[in-house]
C-alpha cells in the first residue's frame, strides 16, 4: 500500500487514470498552502489523539502516526522535505510522507474526517496567528506615533480642508488621529478573533460522521470555544476569510492615507518634512534627488489587498452550498494580503522613526490663509452675542480687507478691525494668535494642549 501512495493519488482506485501534466499544475495548490504546515501537523495530532481516546484507533497506532508527523514537521522545518505537485496540497503531501515513514498505519489518520473540515481546521488556526501578528505590529505603529506626538504637542500647524489651510492644530493633535484609525484597525482584528472560534473539525465533507467522535475535546485542544453547529456551512463558509481581507483593505487604506500625508509634506511644494536617508532612494538620472519610495510603494499595494478582497466576494457569490474548488485560491487571497499589509505595516514604522518634522515651516505655513477667521466670528458671538451667520458675514468682510491690503489678521490694528466692527476693543486682537486659538478649542476631542496631553495618557494606557 505505501508504494501506490508513493506512486499515485490518493484517488486512483476510482479515477483509474492519471491526470495530464497541464491539470496536474492547475489544479495543485501545494506551492500556497504548504505554510499551513505546522498547522495541518498540530490538528492531526490532536485528531488522532481524539480517535484513541475514543478507541476508534489502538493506542499503537496512536503513538506511531505521532512520531511519524513530529518527523515529517521536523523535516519541513528544516527544509528537507519534498512538497510534490503530484500530490496536489499540504495535507496529502504530508499524508503520503507518512505512509513512507510509517507504512500503512498512516491510513487511519485520515479516518472521521475530510479534507474539507481539515483544511478549513488549519486555515482558521493560521488566520487566527495573522491576526494577532498583524495587531502586534499595528501597536508597534501607535507607540511610535504617540512617542512623536509627545515631543510635538506645543509644534503649531495648520490643519486643512480641501488640501487648504482651514484652523490652526498640533501637529500632536494632527498625528493622534492616525492613532484613532489604527486603533479602529486594532479593533477590527479583534472581532476576526472572537469570529475564528468556532472548531470544524469533525463534520466531514458536509454532514458530519457515523464515527464516535468527541468534537467537543479537539475544540479544547485547538483552543477553539465551541465546535461549528452545522455541517454544511462549516465547509463552505469563507465569512473569516471575508472577514479578513476586508479588515486588511481598511487598515491598508489608512496606512496608504499617512503614506500619501506624508508624500505631500515631503514634497518642495510644502517642505514641512524630510525623511532619513534610511527610508528615501535616488534617481538614475537627476543627482540631486531624494524620492519618498518607500511611501509610493505603501500606497501602491492597497491596490492589490483591495484586489484580495474583491476576488474572494466575486468567488463566493454564485457558490451554493457546500464546497466546490472553486474556494481553493482563498488561501492564495489571504496569503497575499497579509504579507502585503504586514510588510507595508513594517516599513511604514521605519518611515515614522526616520522624520523630521519641520517646525519653522509649519509655523511659517499657518500664518498663511486667515486661519484664524472663524476664532473672529466665534468672539462675535460669544462676546457680543451675534447670532453665528451675522458674525461669519463681518469675518468675511474683514478677510476681504486683508486680502486687499495684503495683511495678515494678526497684523491688523484695533483701527483697521473697527472699520468692520466699530464696537470691538483691542481685547479682540488676542483671537487672532495661533497658540490661543489652538488651545481655546477644549471640547472633547479638541486640538487643545490640555486635551493632547489628556489623550497621549489615554491611548498609552490602552496600548499597554
Amino acid at each position: 500500500m505505501s508504494k501506490v501512495k508513493k506512486n499515485k493519488s490518493v484517488w486512483s482506485s476510482r479515477i483509474l487514470n492519471e491526470n495530464s501534466n497541464n491539470f496536474k499544475k492547475f489544479g495543485s495548490s501545494i506551492y500556497i498552502d504548504r505554510r499551513l504546515f505546522k498547522e495541518d501537523i498540530s490538528a492531526s495530532m490532536v485528531h488522532i489523539e481524539m480517535l484513541c481516546k475514543q478507541k476508534i484507533i489502538s493506542l499503537k497506532v496512536k503513538n506511531k502516526i505521532i512520531w511519524g508527523l513530529k518527523k515529517i514537521l521536523n523535516e519541513i522545518v528544516k527544509k528537507k522535505f519534498n512538497f510534490d505537485i503530484k500530490h496536489e496540497d499540504i495535507h496529502m503531501n504530508i499524508e503520503n510522507r507518512l505512509f513512507e515513514i510509517i507504512g500503512e498505519d498512516a491510513g487511519y489518520l485520515h479516518t472521521a474526517r475530510s479534507r474539507n473540515d481539515q483544511v478549513i481546521t488549519d486555515f482558521k488556526l493560521w488566520i487566527r496567528k495573522a491576526n494577532k501578528e498583524i495587531i502586534k505590529n499595528l501597536d508597534t505603529t501607535i507607540k511610535i506615533i504617540l512617542s512623536s506626538s509627545e515631543k510635538h504637542i506645543y509644534t503649531i500647524m495648520p490643519g486643512f480642508t480641501h488640501l487648504k489651510n482651514a484652523q490652526p492644530i498640533s501637529l500632536a493633535h494632527y498625528l493622534l488621529a492616525y492613532v484613532e484609525m489604527f486603533s479602529r484597525d486594532k479593533k477590527r482584528f479583534l472581532r476576526n478573533l472572537s469570529s475564528l472560534l468556532e472548531n470544524p473539525l469533525g463534520v466531514g465533507a458536509l454532514s458530519g460522521t457515523s464515527y464516535n467522535i468527541d468534537r467537543n475535546y479537539t475544540t479544547k485542544k485547538l483552543k477553539f470555544d465551541s465546535p461549528t453547529n452545522n455541517s454544511i456551512d462549516t465547509v463552505s463558509d469563507r465569512d473569516f476569510v471575508v472577514d479578513f481581507l476586508y479588515t486588511a483593505s481598511m487598515c491598508s487604506m489608512h496606512i496608504s492615507r499617512i503614506a500619501e500625508e506624508l508624500i505631500i509634506w515631503n514634497s518642495e511644494g510644502f517642505n514641512l518634512i524630510s525623511l532619513n536617508d534610511k527610508v528615501v532612494t535616488g534617481s538614475s538620472i537627476m543627482p540631486q534627488k531624494r524620492n519618498p519610495d518607500s511611501l509610493e510603494l505603501i500606497r501602491g499595494k492597497t491596490g492589490s489587498i483591495y484586489g484580495n478582497l474583491f476576488s474572494m466576494l466575486t468567488v463566493l457569490k454564485g457558490l451554493p452550498l457546500s464546497y466546490f474548488k472553486d474556494l481553493q485560491d482563498d488561501k492564495k487571497f489571504i496569503f497575499d494580503a497579509y504579507d502585503q499589509l504586514k510588510n507595508s505595516i513594517m516599513v511604514m514604522n521605519e518611515v515614522l522613526k526616520n522624520i523630521l518634522f519641520n517646525k519653522k515651516n509649519m509655523q511659517i505655513l499657518a500664518e498663511k490663509g486667515f486661519i484664524t477667521s472663524t476664532d473672529f466670528a466665534d468672539y462675535l458671538v460669544k462676546v457680543h452675542n451675534y447670532p453665528f451667520r451675522k458674525a461669519y458675514q463681518s469675518t468675511a468682510s474683514l478677510v476681504n480687507y486683508c486680502e486687499k491690503k495684503n495683511k495678515k489678521l494678526s497684523e491688523l490694528t484695533i483701527n483697521e478691525i473697527r472699520k468692520i466692527e466699530p464696537k470691538l476693543n483691542d481685547k479682540v486682537l488676542k483671537v487672532f494668535n495661533l497658540k490661543n486659538s489652538i488651545d481655546s478649542k477644549k471640547s472633547y476631542g479638541g486640538t487643545s494642549f490640555g486635551n493632547i496631553k489628556k489623550m497621549i495618557n489615554k491611548y498609552k494606557k490602552e496600548i499597554k
